[in-house]
């Protein structure tokens, strides 16, 4: 993506099935659930640029021996560092002790994070203060060990300020409002109330310490999630642990947000995405499952493992752009996915371009975008044999004619390059717009001046600044007659509340499209008339259920062409020379590219919750008050 956006945080977690001496014997490691779990999370580095987390929580160690581990970070390199500073925990605690590295009991005694349950998260923070106090994994603590609590997950809640209240209903007093505070405490309650229910039950058959015994032991978890996720509204996959070792990951009703597994007779682990668990453990695709919507998979203190559900399931809307952006293209079915998104726009792209492929140069913005524009070339490929074999078939056709078609490709080049080296870091706009400028380089004498197009692909289009203020200007000063971006992705117009920093609809250069043309045919007094739904609906609406999403009335007035044309001169230059034309994916197009994926609502405004559509309207109402907020 030429101009990034945030992005999604990534979970992973490891419980080891087996006694802790079996992998020490057969690995001839003690650190072999530690290994698993760094590359589980390299792997999906891709998601989280802020900060990490790791938390180890060792099973059945006595009292008096510390059983939970943990450490943040936010440095350069977030897992490096950790991974580096558990490496000097355990050289410490094992400094004069080299020879018990095969002695599973005294290492989990005496050394830090030697255990069997291991969550790891990546953070990339879509709102608030980037500190380390806001890096998961977060921790409830308790001197019992069945009430501690460590979680960590990939979620925004959209109705935090309603959990908030529930709290406080049932008596705490949250020392914050976050989502990441309200789930942790929702979830810490109920499990402090199936304890002390369990615990007022059996208190005058048992004593304190086999009751703690048989709580560990048949803790209801599944009823303590579903009591917790009840009232819960957004996307999310968390994955938690009690201080005694039960864990659990925990996906929401409709699978916006992604979560797998695997499983074998050693381990279970779970990660935001399938390539990472390959890499780490080696297995085939098809045996690494996904957590269902609605669903926890749920690890007892005895290892046993089992799906439950916690909500009904609603209409299934994971997340597209999860596909088209954010997951590792590795995975088989994303890159399929990814090159067919491409493919799909070749007729689109030849029209822009009148069909004349001899005197066109096609490109792409690395890295992400580089499989759409494989698939695209593809299309193109197929469009150049097929008028090969229309003209082969025309007995009319001239022996120049053919010959010509025979030696007609589609001419490739790298137009776009980005220097990793240049950080954009400067602040006022003026000199900032400069330095993102030289943050791109290109290929010269690759393109005909006057003569040829230039067709470019992004994997997607948000606000369109960086085409603005440096690609477009780029491409000029090839001197080409016309310039075509095209986005894999259709137009961006709705904000995100589920995970993607995307909330602020004024940033989008679709919304300032709309305004554009509203303006043009006199019709700004709609937005007043929207502003007033939106505001009725959110002020007296007490179930979301009924709210509508307004600002896609707007939208309705003008077509998908309309629209792009206007975006086109937005982010055109004043004193650019070429012509310049825009070309977005179709939703439709979409949906045939990613089938199974088809949560679409930052493209077509169906929310998949009534939080979601809630959001939408109080953004609108925050642009409208010129309020730069986050609507949820």
């Amino acid at each position: 993506m030429s101009e990034p956006i945030k992005h999604e945080c990534g979970i992973a977690l490891v419980r080891l099935l087996r006694p802790y001496s079996y992998y020490i014997k057969k690995y001839g490691t003690p650190f072999y659930g530690l290994n698993k779990l760094y590359i589980l999370m390299e792997k999906q580095t891709n998601r989280g640029q802020d900060g990490a987390g790791v938390a180890v929580v060792k099973i059945g160690v006595p009292p008096g021996s510390r059983y939970i581990s943990r450490y943040r970070s936010m440095e350069h390199n977030p897992v490096g560092d950790i991974f580096e500073k558990i490496n000097k925990k355990v050289k410490k605690h094992l400094k004069g002790h080299k020879d018990k590295l095969d002695n599973a009991d005294w290492l989990k005694e005496n050394v830090a994070f030697m255990g069997e349950v291991m969550i790891g998260h990546l953070r990339y923070g879509t709102h608030g203060m980037n500190s380390i106090e806001n890096c998961h994994p977060f921790l409830r603590q308790n001197n019992w060990r069945s009430r501690n609590l460590v979680l960590a997950g990939n979620f925004n809640m959209t109705n935090v300020d309603q959990l908030f209240q529930k709290l406080i209903e049932l008596g705490q007093h949250p020392k914050e409002m976050a989502d990441t505070v309200t789930v942790l405490e929702k979830i810490g309650h109920f499990l402090d109330e199936e304890i002390q229910m369990t615990f007022n039950r059996l208190k005058d058959r048992y004593t304190n310490l086999e009751i703690s015994e048989i709580i560990e032991n048949s803790l209801d978890l599944p009823r303590v999630l579903k009591r917790s996720v009840k009232d819960f509204d957004g996307g999310y996959a968390m994955v938690g642990m009690t201080g005694y070792g039960a864990s659990f990951v925990a996906r929401d009703p409709n699978g916006i947000r992604p979560a797998y597994y695997y499983a074998d007779d050693e381990v279970v682990v779970v990660a935001s995405e399938r390539p990472a668990i390959r890499q780490a453990f080696k297995c085939a695709y098809e045996d690494i499952k996904e957590v269902q919507p609605g669903h926890a998979l749920i690890i007892n203190k005895d290892g046993d493992y089992n799906e439950y559900n916690l909500r009904d399931a609603g209409d299934k809307k994971s997340c597209s752009f999860e596909r088209i952006y954010f997951s590792r293209g590795s995975d088989p079915a994303i890159y399929k996915e990814r090159k067919m998104l491409g493919k799909s726009l070749t007729e689109k792209v030849l029209k822009a371009v009148d069909h004349d492929i001899e005197n066109t140069v096609f490109s792409y913005i690395p890295n992400t975008a580089e499989t759409a524009f494989m698939g695209f070339i593809e299309g193109v490929n197929d469009h150049i044999f097929n008028k090969r074999m229309q003209l082969f078939n025309d007995k009319k056709t001239s022996k120049e004619d053919l010959e010509k078609s025979m030696r007609l490709f589609p001419r490739l080049e790298k137009l776009i390059i980005k220097d990793a080296k240049i950080r954009t870091f400067i602040t006022d706009d003026n000199h900032r717009n400069e330095m993102v400028s030289s943050s791109y380089d290109s290929t010269f004498e690759t393109v005909r001046a006057g003569i040829d197009s230039v067709v470019v692909i992004d994997d997607s289009i948000v606000r369109g600044t960086t085409l603005e203020k440096s690609i477009l200007r780029i491409l000029d000063k090839h001197k080409p007659k016309k310039i075509v971006i095209v986005s894999s992705a259709p137009q961006i117009r709705y904000p995100d509340c589920y995970g993607i920093d995307m909330s602020k609809i004024g940033e989008f250069v679709s919304f300032r499209a709309l305004l554009a043309l509203l303006k043009d045919d006199n019709l700004e007094h709609r937005l007043d008339e929207t502003y007033e739904k939106c505001k009725f609906a959110l002020e007296n609406n007490e179930d979301d259920i009924f709210i509508n999403n307004y600002l896609q009335e707007l939208y309705n007035l003008y077509t998908d062409d309309q629209v792009s044309a206007k975006i086109a001169k937005i982010i055109t230059p004043k004193d650019l020379n070429a012509e310049v034309v825009v070309v977005y994916q179709s939703i439709a197009g979409l949906h045939k590219a990613c089938p199974n994926h088809i949560g679409d609502w930052y493209f077509s405004g169906n929310y998949p919750t009534p939080g979601g559509t809630r959001t939408v309207n109080k953004a609108f109402v925050n642009f409208m008050e010129g309020k730069l907020v986050r609507a949820y």
